[in-house]
């Protein structure tokens, strides 16, 4: 069974926002929206690539905006944030696997955080956009913003 979390979310590393969705063995889909991101992930390669015009017609109007534009969903809002099913979290674009359910932990941030990610399925990048340096992560098969 497939979940759908975009409200497009992907899923916190160690307290990191990640907008974008997952899938779960049986399967779940993750949103995330709100914040924006200034990062030159938006200028990478990535193995899935697609027009914004493509995102729109394969994505929610919420999904676009999480993962595309960077924008992120107010805490604790998410059916995601305390989800406890087994299973896969898998990119909500593309739906590559991001994060083993087991890998999921609480930590009250307010969205789901993982203390590991699939190995190369996710990316960091450094955000200097504000006065705080943060570090976004992504889907390193569509360059998602995952948080």
């Amino acid at each position: 069974m497939r979940l759908a979390i975009a409200q497009l979310f992907r899923t916190h590393i160690t307290s990191t926002r990640i907008p974008a969705t997952f899938q779960i063995t049986k399967a779940v889909v993750l949103p995330l929206m709100g914040i924006t991101f200034s990062t030159a992930s938006s200028t990478m390669s990535h193995p899935v690539s697609k027009s914004d015009g493509e995102w729109r017609a394969v994505l929610s109007p919420e999904q676009f905006r999480v993962l595309r534009e960077k924008g992120t969903e107010r805490p604790s809002t998410g059916e995601y944030d305390k989800h406890t099913e087994p299973g896969l979290y898998t990119c909500a674009g593309c739906d590559a696997p991001l994060y083993k359910s087991t890998t999921k932990f609480a930590s009250g941030c307010g969205w789901p955080a993982f203390f590991e990610g699939i190995p190369g399925a996710i990316g960091r990048n450094e955000d200097t956009s504000s006065r705080v340096t943060r570090t976004e992560i992504v889907c390193n098969n569509c360059g998602g913003h995952l948080g």
